[in-house]
């Protein structure tokens, strides 16, 4: 049997390893019971009722291979017969030869070979033990030194472009699968494309194409009128029906991709989610603007002198309702803190002046002590509630954000009223819960998130528990003592302050407001920390020099017992003010928005650690309290809220299976809730690691480093690695201070004998502080893949801590830990039919409060159809903050070459390419990092340098692509209503998916939570499609992203996200090691703003890039 749901023909036997063609008619036919397609017989169960030929999803045998020109150049016409099923076989270890035609086998029990159109097929070995693969993943060189060759005619104006005048080109859509109606029972094969040379899948044949994605213009200041444009592209040629349009910044995507359907796969349950349900009443609510607008030149509201701080202005808007709501407004409005201010009704004015006077009592900053503000209101719009209803019953397409964003400003003013403060879109109620200390000076503050959202059931409130960490109001001096670990403030009062420690607590004290007492209550920002001590510090008064400890005495009868410590600076530099640390105290509600150290973090997760019964229970007494969201303010713009959290149908989609070798003991493993046990299964295909060394920086004994060497080199080969017995040089031990030193020299030698190391085991230093320097200069400089262990575990030389090594050992020298089963037998819709690439890319910003320094890109890419568990990542620097990924692709002029065409997308394709001698027909594109106002700009631009990427390497060459996002930083909680639907840990059970109920109206998206809870409360992943032109089903891609979440490298449980994401995310980690050179650290607190200059990280070494080095 080759699997579940297997049938064969009459005259067909279940052990041949080689199958004779056959015609459609008498073709084998299989059921795929897990995605819910069956042969012949009726609908399956899961009422998909669609028939997956494997037959007919073969690809054209009349194939040529460009590529083996050298031309770095795809071939329209190169595609691969799929390969047959062996149960020993390793599909996912292939190669491919440019300078030869001849066949090529290896594996332990079984080879690939490959067929006279240079297709690999399977066949058995007659050695158990013959032919092993000794590559290290990718070999780029097998490319050779061949450029890229451009038409004579080719311009850049030629490629898909964003400039004003150039058209938006995107591919056209791929016609949808046959709908239950429309399948025929007949095996024939589909007509032919009409398009030669273009390949179509037989079941996408003869099927009408969905309408042309549109876009619209946004109306710009010039007076452009809205357009409706519809860019239709045929296969190959590219064409536009209308006249070119501006650039895309001012093009918005009308829509995402619809939602093809509901998913059916799976065991039925209802869970509960953190969404409460939201009624309006047919109201309309007035919108009194606070901006500028240029379509129309109108100033709407205007605060008279200009005011940047939020606070001041909500200040403002509170004194203004209590000195005019009686006489001239006659109601209460809603304030976003920004622009808008919105009220019930209309107001008895269109355009009216008031008055504003802040008196010191009043006072928050000194910026708007005593001073006087106009403030000018005048009409803007009123908003329709029956847009947002139209929206809901998906009858309108455009998201009404404008009716959104004025019901959560309602919903948050009721809150500001309630005595809470407001961070983003989280509110910490005054005397809600424990502020606990969690170090050096900072304390961990529990509030609420909530967010209004459109979903199928209507417009819901999602309220989520949040917890962050904020500054203890403290006197600096005690601040100063805690952060940076002294001893007590009255016992170091003579001692100096070290100018490194000066340096900290510049950086974590940059704009913060601390309070005096000495001459009445005053605050001031903190600007900077004086580099002189404050008993040295002098300044002009009345035309006379007068030291700071001298002013305070006379002044203030203040005698300051720090002297030998620095001030704090305030003020302009021309005018600067100085504030000795024992006179301030630093103001309660300040966030921290530094990195926190190891300490802080296990200290909060400490403190937030909530069972999902317990966060349950916490979110309902919140949203239970009537003052909160359910208050006479809040009713009186029609807005009702449920009392109880949404009760939604949700499924568990079954695990797949995971195959490893067949030499184990477990050749098959079907994981349960999330997790197996591999100690009986082999590597799917163990690495060859014949050069390797290890070096040990940390204070263990010489035998104790010998002792973990040896269990080390003996569980990686019981685990089915073949592992050298010994190391190429004796196993030295170094002081950390001499870590590049002896790097260095460890290469020297390898080079002298003319070993190339494939392993480099390094034991790290008990600081933790050096495994970045190790990284970058092994990954950059040497050239060598390295695995760091911490001593405390060689020490003990555990089982498992030796296993779970091993597994990322084996892929970092180029191997495989497991596979799906279902990729050996094609059961995959969608991946395993045509030759399918998956992409993970990731953007990493700075940590909060430093406005310098580059965001680290990455992405990854599969190397190995229809397996997809090797990624080959590359990494790349951008400006501060970037959300874009710029290098996907690039053009630059080459003074010998001419036009030179680059980026990661055409270097990943081109690698694939390489290592599986096929081209990927076929693109899935996961990316992380985005947040929801930037979806329209990654997509439009992200794709069009993918379009640009694949064109460069072939004309016509577009490649259908799904283009979907992976959000985790999301407030949506699930929880399970009975203990049948949950884990050990109380959470919801792995593989849980949700797309009914809270998930969008009309456009494709689901919560799916991959992974076992193992404390706390398990967040679900949010998978978002953008574009979708290989035109997935709800189970397919559902079903798809479970899958790949058991497939990481490093564990052996399903992870929260799917591996590519992770891996680019590990990548973009990895890179930050990089930076760390001189010239290339930056600090916080900088006052020239971010800097432009374009970084170029260090060139990974070729060797390392070729292996997963990130895991």
């Amino acid at each position: 049997m080759f699997g579940r749901g297997r049938r064969y023909e009459e005259g067909e036997s279940s052990s041949s390893s080689e199958r004779r063609p056959q015609d459609a008619a008498t073709s084998v036919r299989r059921r795929y019971d897990r995605y819910g397609y069956q042969g012949e017989g009726g609908a399956s169960a899961s009422g998909v009722g669609r028939r997956y030929d494997r037959y007919q999803q073969r690809l054209p045998v009349d194939a040529s291979f460009a590529g083996a020109e050298g031309s770095g150049r795809f071939d329209l016409h190169d595609h691969r017969q799929q390969p047959e099923a062996s149960s020993n076989s390793r599909i996912g270890r292939r190669r491919y030869d440019p300078e030869s035609s001849t066949e090529a086998s290896y594996g332990r029990n079984g080879g690939l070979r490959y067929d006279g159109y240079d297709h690999p097929s399977l066949v058995e070995a007659s050695s158990s033990q013959g032919g092993r693969a000794r590559g290290s993943g990718v070999d780029q060189r097998a490319l050779g030194d061949h450029s890229p060759t451009l038409p004579s005619d080719f311009t850049q104006a030629d490629s898909i472009s964003h400039d004003l005048k150039e058209r938006l080109t995107l591919q056209r859509p791929l016609p949808p699968f046959p709908t239950r109606s429309q399948a025929s029972s007949s095996r024939t094969p589909m007509a032919a494309p009409s398009s030669p040379g273009v390949y179509i899948p037989p079941q996408r044949r003869n099927q009408t194409s969905r309408p042309p994605l549109t876009l619209l213009t946004r109306s710009t200041a010039s007076g452009n009128r809205r357009v409706s444009t519809e860019v239709e592209i045929p296969m190959p040629q590219v064409t536009a029906r209308t006249e070119p349009q501006t650039s895309p910044a001012s093009l918005q995507v009308a829509t995402f991709a619809s939602r093809p359907g509901y998913g059916t796969m799976g065991k039925k349950c209802r869970i509960t989610a953190n969404h409460f349900s939201v009624e309006l009443a047919d109201r309309n609510i007035h919108h009194y603007h606070s901006s500028s607008t240029k379509k129309t030149g109108k100033m709407f509201v205007s605060i008279t002198p200009e005011v940047t701080s939020e606070v001041l202005s909500r200040s403002l808007m509170k004194e203004l309702v209590h000195m005019y709501g009686q006489s001239h407004l006659y109601q209460k409005p809603a304030y976003d803190g920004v622009q808008g201010v919105y009220t019930a009704g209309p107001l008895p004015f269109t355009s009216k002046e008031f008055m504003i006077k802040l008196e010191s009592g009043n006072d928050v900053t000194n910026e708007r002590r005593k001073k006087e503000f106009i403030v000018k209101i005048r009409f803007a719009t009123s908003t329709d509630i029956r847009k947002l209803r139209e929206f809901l019953l998906s009858r309108e397409s455009n998201v009404p954000h404008e009716i959104i964003h004025a019901l959560d400003v309602v919903l948050k003013h009721s809150l500001l009223n309630n005595r809470c403060t407001l961070l983003g879109k989280t509110f910490f109620l005054h005397g809600l819960g424990a502020r606990s200390e969690i170090g050096n000076g900072i304390q961990c503050w529990n509030g609420f998130y909530q967010s209004l959202r459109p979903t199928q059931m209507g417009l819901s409130l999602n309220i989520d528990v949040s917890s962050k960490s904020f500054y203890e109001p403290i006197p600096v001096i005690e601040f100063a003592a805690k952060f940076l670990n002294l001893e007590d403030p009255s016992i170091m009062a003579t001692r100096p302050l070290s100018n490194d420690d000066r340096l900290k607590l510049k950086k974590v004290l940059n704009g913060i407001k601390v309070e005096v007492t000495h001459g009445g209550v005053r605050r001031y920002k903190i600007c900077d920390i004086t580099e002189q001590p404050t008993n040295q510090l002098r300044f002009t008064e009345d035309g006379q020099q007068k030291s700071v400890v001298q002013y305070f005495c006379e002044k203030y009868n203040i005698i300051l017992r720090h002297g030998s410590w620095p001030s704090l600076r305030s003020g302009k530099d021309s005018r600067p003010i100085y504030l000795p640390m024992e006179t301030c105290t630093i103001i309660a509600g300040q966030r921290y928005a530094k990195k926190l150290n190891e300490r802080q973090v296990a200290s909060m997760l400490r403190m937030t650690c909530q069972r999902p019964w317990q966060r349950q229970e916490i979110t309902h007494q919140f949203a239970n309290q009537d003052d909160n969201i359910r208050n006479d303010f809040v009713k009186e713009f029609g807005v009702n809220v449920s009392v109880d959290m949404t009760t939604i149908d949700a499924r568990v989609l079954p695990p797949p299976a995971l195959r490893y070798h067949d030499s184990g003991r477990a050749k098959t493993i079907r994981p349960q809730t999330g997790q197996w046990n591999a100690q009986h299964a082999r590597l799917y295909h163990g690495a060859l690691v014949e050069c390797w060394m290890c070096v040990n920086f940390s204070k263990l004994k010489q035998e104790a480093v010998i002792n973990f060497c040896k269990h080390l080199v003996d569980t990686c080969c019981r685990k089915g690695m073949e592992f050298a017995r010994n190391p190429l040089f004796p196993i030295q031990s170094s002081p950390p201070e001499q870590i590049e030193v002896k790097l260095f020299d460890f290469y020297r030698q390898c080079r002298a004998e003319e070993k190339k190391l494939q392993m480099l085991i390094i034991i790290l230093p008990e600081v933790n502080a050096y495994y970045g320097k190790i990284k970058r200069i092994c990954e950059t400089e040497l050239g060598i893949v390295s695995q760091c262990c911490q001593p405390r575990h060689a020490r003990t030389c555990n089982r498992i801590y030796l296993e779970n090594i091993v597994l990322k050992i084996n892929v970092k020298a180029g191997g495989q830990n497991t596979i799906l089963e279902d990729t050996l037998y094609g059961r995959i819709p969608l991946l395993t039919d045509i030759p399918t690439i998956i992409f993970g890319a990731d953007v990493t910003h700075p940590q909060s409060g430093e406005d310098q320094g580059p965001s680290i890109a990455a992405v990854v890419a599969s190397m190995d159809w229809p397996t997809v568990v090797t990624y080959r990542g590359l990494v790349s620097a951008q400006p501060h903050r970037s959300e874009v990924i710029e290098d996907l692709f690039r053009v630059k002029e080459d003074p010998k070459g001419g036009i030179v065409h680059a980026g990661m997308i055409r270097e990943l394709l081109l690698a694939f390419k390489t290592s599986t001698g096929l081209k990927p027909l076929r693109i899935i594109f996961f990316r992380d990092g985005v947040g929801e106002g930037m979806f329209e700009v990654v997509l439009l631009k992200e794709m069009d340098a993918i379009r640009k990427a694949c064109s460069s390497l072939e004309e016509g060459y577009l490649p259908p692509v799904t283009f979907i996002l992976v959000q985790k930083r999301h407030n949506t909680r699930l929880f399970p209503t009975n203990e049948d639907h949950m884990d050990k840990s109380g959470n919801i059970l792995p593989g849980t998916v949700v797309d009914t109920g809270i998930c969008h109206p009309s456009e494709h998206d689901f919560y799916l939570c991959s992974h076992a809870g193992i404390q706390g409360t398990s967040r679900p992943a949010h998978y978002r499609v953008l574009l979708d032109e290989n035109r997935f089903s709800a189970d397919a891609l559902q079903m798809l992203a479970n899958d790949l979440c058991y497939t990481y490298a490093r564990c052996t449980r399903s992870v929260s996200i799917v591996p590519p994401v992770y891996y680019a995310h590990l990548a973009a980690f990895r890179a930050r090691f990089y930076l760390e050179r001189s010239g290339a650290q930056y600090e916080g607190g900088s006052s020239t703003g971010p800097d432009d200059t374009r970084i170029e990280l260090p060139e990974i070494d070729a060797a390392v890039k070729n292996v997963m080095f990130y895991c």
